[in-house]
């Protein structure tokens, strides 16, 4: 097992390398082809979040805008940007957070698109809505073979990845963040956890994406508000290091004075790699949630969840960010990870900071958990509708959940990295062959703006468009007569 482990590790440490330049580079391509539409529509941005649906068919409630961005950012924001921030700033130094900024700017150009597609190929499930990579996959691309063996690829690998392990690795942290708040060596803790964390998953997973998202929009908001808020009041309360620490930042990026024995090479590559994995930018994985929301144009999803990249890594990660490098942590002691973030906020703010931290974490885990696996979910949706099937794989995700909370994970862990990778370099290279059409879609949304007009779109709006299901004109937000002039953008 050990000769395994390490053979995906030596893969995944290659390879992170091919995929940062491939997600860079579809962030710069997509940046240039949009006009960096991820920085001069961010006013639109704010006002597409807070859009609310018309009123669903049959008496349904239809997914807010609002909530689809808050199932998004349920799977972004979690471990990842306790843990992970911390790891990247104890092996990179303090200019891995300079590179993330970076990273989180140039990925929102392709966390534009990705969403726009999930949105212009989501499909009918009831009175609601789904998609993803797997579905704009196997209807987007003219090949169809090409297309079905691709979104196949991408079914299995987000099921596994998030589904599964990602879940695993969430209720993991949490028992490694409650253990550090009780200090005591509980035997018994880390299966009371798991239990815990089983049932309360269960009770939402069960109840389908009205509930996983109702649930999302209230966890997400609080807690990770909550978590900014503290960081803001560090920030305050040591106003007078604050300079000192940004040009610790910026000095570490450019290799100017290397921090934690980390030069330039290694703060870019932590602070990629984590940004990265972190905002999920070209992943493929917000395009599911991305396509559940009822709006009238796709372009507005496109906004919305490149809000959420900003939303996770320019304010969460960066509250983390402050939490530690405010502290004045001295590096290689031992402490990375959550328990680094934690020795960080109890020299700010006493003995009260691991309990405090441990329980924003265990609600932001949980909602990532929940998140995770409406991705899986909606995956299994695409390649089987038998319900017996998803009955499985929910049961599943609930034995991962307890398992992450009593076992070691690192294979489990390196795993879910090695078929993460397989993911991403699947959606981007579909969305080189398809994203075409989320240009056509932005300069089709922005003719309407230039006009006075609300924007709407009808698929007969772009002659050629092959594999669209919805978007015909018998959708409440999309009911209209076009207007003159928009039927090629």
């Amino acid at each position: 097992m050990d000769a395994v482990n390490d053979a995906v590790v030596w893969f995944n440490d290659y390879y992170s390398y091919v995929l940062i330049v491939l997600l860079v580079g579809a962030g710069l391509y997509y940046g240039w082809r949009t006009r960096l539409v991820q920085i001069r529509l961010i006013p639109e941005m704010l006002r597409a979040v807070v859009e609310r649906p018309g009123a669903g068919d049959e008496g349904t409630k239809p997914i807010s805008a609002f909530r689809a961005f808050s199932i998004s950012a349920a799977s972004r924001v979690g471990t990842g940007n306790v843990a992970g921030v911390a790891v990247a700033i104890s092996v990179g130094g303090p200019g891995a957070v300079f590179w993330m900024w970076v990273l989180a700017i140039i990925g929102g150009a392709t966390a534009f698109v990705e969403s726009t597609l999930g949105q212009l190929y989501k499909v009918r499930d009831g009175g609601e809505y789904r998609g993803g990579p797997a579905y704009y996959l196997s209807r987007g691309i003219g090949d169809k073979r090409l297309g079905a063996v691709m979104a196949a690829i991408f079914a299995v690998a987000i099921t596994f990845t998030y589904g599964a392990v990602f879940n695993a690795v969430q209720s993991n942290s949490i028992t490694h963040a409650v253990n550090n708040a009780v200090d005591q060596d509980l035997s018994w803790l880390p299966a009371a956890i798991g239990i815990v964390l089983a049932v309360l998953a269960g009770l939402v997973i069960f109840g389908g994406v009205q509930r996983i998202s109702g649930v999302s929009q209230i966890i997400v908001p609080v807690m990770a508000l909550g978590y900014v808020g503290l960081a803001a009041v560090i920030f305050f309360t040591n106003l007078d290091q604050v300079p000192g620490v940004i040009g610790d930042i910026v000095a570490s990026a450019f290799g100017v004075r290397e921090v934690a024995g980390a030069g330039i090479w290694a703060a870019m590559t932590q602070g990629m790699r984590r940004g990265l994995f972190s905002n999920e930018a070209g992943m493929g994985s917000t395009p599911n949630a991305a396509a559940t929301a009822a709006v009238s144009h796709p372009v507005k999803q496109g906004l919305v969840q490149t809000l959420g990249v900003y939303f996770d890594t320019l304010v969460v990660c960066s509250a983390t960010a402050v939490i530690i490098l405010l502290s004045q942590p001295v590096f290689g002691t031992g402490f990375e990870g959550v328990e680094l973030t934690q020795n960080a906020l109890q020299h700010q703010i006493g003995s009260i900071a691991a309990p405090a931290l441990a329980v924003i974490l265990f609600f932001l885990a949980f909602s990532s958990i929940v998140g995770n696996y409406y991705y899986g979910e909606t995956n299994i949706a695409f390649l089987t509708s038998s319900t017996a099937v998803r009955t499985v794989f929910r049961v599943i995700v609930l034995g991962m959940v307890f398992f992450g909370a009593v076992a070691q994970v690192d294979l489990v862990w390196n795993l879910a990295d090695l078929a993460s990778s397989v993911m991403a370099t699947v959606n981007i290279i579909g969305l080189l062959l398809i994203g075409g059409t989320a240009m056509l879609l932005l300069r089709h949304y922005l003719a309407q703006k230039r006009m006075g007009l609300e924007p709407v779109f009808h698929r007969d709006d772009l002659p050629g468009l092959t594999g669209v299901e919805c978007w015909d004109d018998t959708d409440p937000e999309t009911v209209r007569t076009p207007a003159p002039g928009l039927g090629t953008p």
